[in-house]
């Protein structure tokens, strides 16, 4: 019984760092917007003019960046 409840206890870590995370991510999204919602129209009307492959190349290295991060932090 005991092994029951420490392997459930290591899922409620896990979920409890994964939400901890995916709030912090949405507190970095959220502050330009907050700080200067003018400017980001701008640059989202900026973003609308370029290219797709452009978008998605630029999408491919902040993956990268952020699988590279996340290997680096669990290691």
């Amino acid at each position: 019984m005991e092994r029951f409840y420490s392997r459930r206890r290591k899922s409620f870590k896990a979920m409890d760092f994964f939400l901890c995370v995916l709030g912090m991510v949405m507190i970095f999204e959220g502050v330009p917007y907050f700080l200067s919602p003018s400017k980001m129209k701008t640059w989202i009307r900026q973003l609308l003019t370029l290219p797709d492959a452009n978008l998605r190349t630029f999408g491919a290295v902040l993956m990268g960046v952020g699988l590279m991060l996340v290997y680096l932090g669990r290691s």
